[in-house]
C-alpha cells in the first residue's frame, strides 16, 4: 500500500514542478506579467477643428433682457456669409439664460457649431436635439442661445 502512495506524491510533485517550470518560463519570457499596468480605458477626445459652412440654417434666441440682441446677431452672421433667407432671429421662452451656447443636432455637426461659435465673437458649443423642427427632423440647423454673458452687464442675474 505505501508503494502507491509514494507513487502519487510523486506524480503529484512532478505535476506540480512542471507546472511551475511552465509558469516561470512564461513570464520571464515576458509572455505573462504579474503586476500588469493599468491602461486607460477612455481614449483621448478627437479635436475638432471649426469649419465654417454657411449652408446651415441657423436659429438665433435671445434669452437675455436685452432686447433687440438676437437681431444684431443675426446681423453679424449674415454679414460672415450666411444668406439671410437662412437666419431666423427671436426670443427664447426665458431671459435668464447664463452662458451663450450653440447647439448642433448631430455629432457631425460640431465643426460648424464651433465655427459658428467663432464667428459671434466665442461661445459654448453643446450636442442637443432639443431645437430640432419638429416637421424635419434631418435639417441641418444650429441655434444660438444668447445668455446673459453678452448683455452690457455681463453676467449679472436679473432683477425680480
Amino acid at each position: 500500500m505505501r508503494g502507491w502512495v509514494v507513487l502519487l506524491w510523486a506524480a503529484v510533485a512532478t505535476v506540480v514542478l512542471v507546472a511551475v517550470g511552465i509558469f516561470g518560463t512564461l513570464v520571464v519570457t515576458g509572455r505573462v506579467t504579474l503586476f500588469p499596468t493599468p491602461e486607460p480605458t477612455v481614449a483621448a477626445p478627437a479635436v475638432v477643428t471649426p469649419v465654417l459652412d454657411t449652408t446651415y440654417e441657423v436659429l438665433v434666441l435671445n434669452a437675455t433682457p436685452e432686447s433687440g440682441l438676437a437681431s444684431r446677431t443675426r446681423d453679424d452672421i449674415v454679414a460672415a456669409g450666411w444668406s439671410a433667407d437662412l437666419v431666423l432671429a427671436g426670443d427664447a421662452g426665458s431671459d435668464d439664460f447664463a452662458t451663450t451656447t450653440v447647439y448642433y443636432p448631430m455629432a457631425a455637426d460640431e465643426a460648424a457649431a464651433l465655427a459658428l461659435a467663432d464667428v459671434i465673437g466665442g461661445a459654448e458649443v453643446g450636442l442637443s436635439e432639443v431645437y430640432q423642427p419638429l416637421d424635419d427632423p434631418e435639417a441641418r440647423q444650429l441655434t444660438v442661445v444668447l445668455g446673459l454673458d453678452r448683455t452690457a452687464g455681463g453676467a449679472e442675474t436679473p432683477a425680480s
